[in-house]
Formats: structure tokens, sequence, C-alpha cells
């Protein structure tokens, strides 16, 4: 369950993401009992407020949260960037079926190298595609750099469940029912088992706070999202 990834070319995240991108929506959708949706679409209200015009949604994967922006915001002009030339390609025929190619712009790229001028963008999305970036460091020094003074960054990522007994079900869903459903369904047996891995090695939120901090953004907030499944993160430049 993640919206796609920004890596190296030659990555095997990337190859990964490539080989399950045939049934990456439908067991994104099921793994997460149709909950990500809600998440984004929470996402979406929290950068709709401040109507931007140029949107930059990273690690864009399949594009849902570029089309749920494109339809929230129909004078937005919206880049949808990713690793995953596979994934790309069916978010690209999402696009298209929806008759949105003149509000959506999809390309390959990384996102510690974004190809854009500094000061491009009035906000910066990512859907469950931070945990993925190989060099979350530069790759959010770089976010920075693209966005406009006052832009508006918005992450939504996993986080761990610190209360009981919701953090004991859902580390045992984690480990044990998520991953035999995903390489079932998937045959891809490591991109399931790297799916929890990579939720429990990101930065907890107080610690992801302060990352962004560092970084230099400001007004950084989090809001936790059923129960601490998620989190939604909103900073400024």
């Amino acid at each position: 369950m993640t919206d796609g990834i920004t890596n190296h070319s030659h990555s095997p995240i990337a190859a990964m993401f490539d080989r399950i991108s045939p049934r990456y929506d439908f067991l994104n959708h099921l793994l997460s009992l149709n909950i990500d949706k809600i998440w984004r679409r929470k996402t979406v209200k929290t950068i709709a407020i401040r109507h931007p015009e140029q949107i930059l949604d990273l690690a864009t994967g399949t594009a849902d949260l570029a089309l749920q922006l494109a339809k929230s915001l129909p004078e937005a002009h919206i880049t949808g960037l990713d690793f995953s030339a596979k994934m790309l390609e069916i978010g690209k025929e999402k696009v298209e079926k929806q008759g949105l190619e003149n509000s959506i712009q999809l390309q390959q790229g990384d996102a510690a190298h974004l190809p854009f001028a500094s000061g491009t963008f009035d906000a910066v999305t990512i859907a469950f595609g931070a945990r993925n970036f190989e060099d979350l460091p530069s790759s959010l020094k770089e976010i920075h750099r693209v966005m406009k003074p006052n832009a508006q960054l918005c992450i939504l990522e996993f986080s761990m469940p610190q209360s009981f007994p919701i953090k004991q079900a859902y580390l045992f869903y984690f480990k044990h029912i998520l991953p035999k459903i995903g390489s079932w369904i998937s045959k891809d047996k490591s991109a399931y088992s790297y799916l929890p891995a990579s939720v429990q090695n990101f930065p907890p939120p107080n610690t992801f706070i302060n990352i962004l901090r560092e970084k230099g953004f400001q007004q950084v907030e989090k809001k936790s999202l059923s129960f601490g499944i998620a989190t939604l993160y909103s900073a400024f430049k």
C-alpha cells in the first residue's frame, strides 16, 4: 500500500513496483478495507482550502491522489512524478479514462533530484510514498526548493498505532495476514513483506515532524488518522 515510488532508476524497489503494478490498485483498496480513499479525501481537503494552482504530487503511483485533487480543484494543474514506469502507465490510462489530461501531467523522475525550477509549486502532496524515498533528507530538501514561499506540503503516510489493543491487532494483520493476501494476489512475496518493514523503518510522527523542521519547513502539524494507522502531516515553506 503505497502510492508509488521515486527512486534510483535501477532500484530494486522501483522494479518491485513495476512488477506489482497490474494488481496494485485492487490490492490497495482490499488491504486497507477502502479506508485509503477516506484518508486521501482528507489530504485533498487540507490542500484545497488554499486553492493552489500548481500542485506537485510526488510518488504519484497510479495517480489516485492526483485524480482526486483534479476533481476537487478543477482550476489547478497537477504534475505527478514517480519512478515506476509501469505504475505511471496505469496512472495515464486512468487520467485519460476520466478525461483529465489537461489537468494532470504524469512523468518519471526522482524525488532527490526534481526536474523543476526553484519556487515552482503552490502545493506538494505525497501519499504513502515518503517511506520509499531512498534518500529522505535530500528529497525533503528538493521539495522545499521547488515550493513557492508560503506553499504547503501535505504528506499522508502509514504510522504505527500506539494504543492497546489497536497496535497488537495492527501488527498481527501487517506481519501475518497482509503479506499472505498481498503475495497471493500479486504473485510477489517480497513486495508485501517489504511493506510492513518500510512502515516500521519510517520515522515515528514526532521524529518526522522534527526532520521537516530541520529541513526548513514551518507550521508543521500532524493529524492522526484511524487510531494512528496513518498520519497526515502539513507544513509550509
